[in-house]
């Protein structure tokens, strides 16, 4: 991949809670050059190749010359048109506005004379060059007289435009900020599942009561200043309202979350806020309190990840194993080791502004993470990534992914402390085919030690997709995913710790061993783009035995999308 996939680009501008992931659909927002007040050189440059483009009090730009009949407000029964045509046929030298206009009725300043007399002069010394007898002497002379009256004006307009050439170029490379962008995504879901969903937990029969299909809306903005072409910080805010049911989900594991799904109670949250630098030809930098973490600087394989316009689901985004430990701010670097080799490094904190209990180096309730990922493209249709992600987390005993099996150990009744450290290892793969058809697919693996007493967890997920661009049309997208979400496949924790058998089995004192069955995620969506600016994805998700439990009922997820950015 070229350095400009490194940064600052729209993976280097991937949401950090799901939020921002509208930036993947738009590559170019933040690779244009900052804007500026002032003028550039070529904007105060004479030429005099048939080329004059003075602006020399800002409100005259002038236009290549053009043929007398081309003047708008230039007609033949006019006074001046022999003249006019005599001038521009045979010296070459009047030239009109941008609008083809000649505005031969305003007044004409001495500047804007002598820069006309000026073009005037070098068409005939070329010409002069080209044909000696292609000037006659009568020329010369009255050419000479010109110059004669006007050789002072002629010198003040190139030290004008030396001294504004000067302007602009010390303003180019001193300049502070003078660019800020607005972004944003607003999603709209429609989404219901089967009712009727029985599941065991604790020795129960219980029912899924959050079947109903609902709304839920989201919002993100996302503010670009650029204080160079090199550098840029990155204010995001998010807001939305909705989910796909709390009992099931929070009870027995996240196996029905969307990825549009980000609710606040309609109150705006921060949800990036930190700086981007490129330090060197394939070096770049991100530093912030906010949005720094494996899902920001980790560049995906898979090339729609984005909660807007990739897969409806969470899992279907991205490997879970990327999002372990749930950090917020710290710093990541991109090196774009060569042209098929890059690598990507990430420190982060789950709670950096708490002095008390977190910080810049985690503590007693703040988790840290560290991680780094090898990006190979060995060809132009090929993209493999390997990852690796260490995360301490002191509370909880969860993952922190939100996503399958995310709660690993049964935490203590002392503010359900379960202080732990992960070790996870990934790989992602994808194939283009054709460049309309794409093959690829993860696998990750974590493994969990309990800091407290001797004993540890595993877990294993996968994923494999089939994806077609441009079906049906330009911009469209349709996708077919099928995975394994986070599965606790081993598990020697001391007896009350183990997961598996506590919510299965409701057994206060478990006893080691992993899930009982395995869960199974299959997902078809159709991505329909309506126009530049908006999309609309229907789509539908199977899970086979929900909570790695083959006594659960299968569930069917019905979902619609729709995305607008702006």
């Amino acid at each position: 991949m070229p350095l400009s996939d490194a940064f600052p680009t729209v993976h280097a501008l991937q949401n950090s809670a799901e939020e921002r992931e509208e930036l993947d659909s738009n590559p170019d927002l933040v690779e244009s050059a900052p804007l500026s007040n002032t003028l550039n050189s070529s904007e105060a440059e004479i030429t005099f190749d048939g080329v004059y483009q003075a602006a020399i009090d800002g409100n005259h730009p002038i236009a290549q010359f053009a043929p007398v009949s081309q003047f708008r407000d230039v007609s033949p029964t006019d006074w001046a048109y022999e003249a006019l045509m005599d001038l521009t046929n045979r010296y070459g030298c009047l030239s009109g506005y941008p609008d083809n206009t000649f505005r031969g009725a305003r007044p004409l300043t001495r500047y804007e004379f002598a820069a006309g007399l000026n073009a005037c002069i070098q068409y005939l010394e070329r010409l002069i060059a080209q044909q000696a007898n292609a000037v006659t002497l009568q020329d010369l002379e009255v050419m000479q007289r010109l110059v004669t009256e006007f050789q002072a004006d002629i010198d003040t307009l190139a030290t004008r435009v030396d001294s504004l050439e000067g302007r602009v170029a010390f303003l180019e490379e001193n300049q502070f900020s003078t660019t800020t962008k607005l972004f944003g995504q607003a999603v709209i879901g429609i989404q219901g599942r089967s009712p009727d969903n029985d599941f065991d937990l604790f020795q129960n029969r219980l029912r899924d009561e959050d079947t109903k299909i609902n709304v839920i809306h989201n919002a993100q903005l996302s503010l670009f200043t650029q204080f160079s072409p090199y550098s840029l910080l990155l204010t995001s805010f998010q807001m939305g309202d909705g989910n796909t049911g709390r009992t099931f989900t929070n009870t027995v594991g996240n196996y029905v979350s969307l990825g549009y799904e980000g609710d606040t109670d309609n109150s705006m949250l921060l949800s990036d806020l930190n700086y981007r630098h490129l330090i060197a030809n394939r070096l770049a930098v991100i530093v912030g309190p906010m949005g720094v973490s494996p899902t920001n600087v980790f560049r995906g394989v898979n090339r729609i990840e984005s909660a807007g316009s990739g897969p409806l689901s969470r899992f279907a985004q991205r490997n879970p194993i990327i999002n372990v430990g749930s950090g917020q701010g710290g710093l990541g670097i991109d090196w774009q080791i060569t042209d098929r080799f890059s690598f990507q490094a990430v420190y982060s904190t789950g709670d950096p502004e708490n002095s008390t209990g977190g910080g810049l180096f985690g503590g007693q309730n703040g988790s840290t993470i560290v991680g780094g990922q090898l990006v190979v493209s060995p060809t132009d249709n090929i993209d493999l990534s390997l990852q690796y992600v260490n995360a301490y987390t002191p509370i909880l005993g969860s993952l922190r992914t939100g996503v399958g099996d995310d709660l690993v150990i049964i935490p203590n009744s002392d503010n359900f402390r379960a202080p732990m450290t992960t070790d996870a290892f990934g790989g992602a793969l994808e194939f283009r085919v054709t460049p309309q058809v794409a093959l690829g697919g993860w696998v990750g693996y974590t493994t969990t030690n309990y800091k407290v007493e001797a004993g540890s967890v595993q877990t294993l997920n996968w994923m494999a997709f089939l994806r077609f661009s441009d079906l049906l049309g330009e911009g469209n997208v349709a996708g077919l995913y099928v995975g394994q979400p986070p599965k606790i496949t081993s598990s020697n924790l001391p007896d009350g710790r183990n997961v598996p058998t506590f919510l299965s089995l409701g057994n206060p004192n478990a006893t080691p061993g992993g899930q009982p069955s395995t869960t199974t995620h299959v997902e078809l969506f159709y991505r329909f783009r309506v126009s530049d600016n908006v999309s609309v994805t229907p789509g539908v998700i199977v899970i086979f035995n929900p909570l790695q439990n083959s006594a659960n009922d299968t569930i069917t997820i019905g979902a619609l999308r729709t995305t607008f950015n702006f």
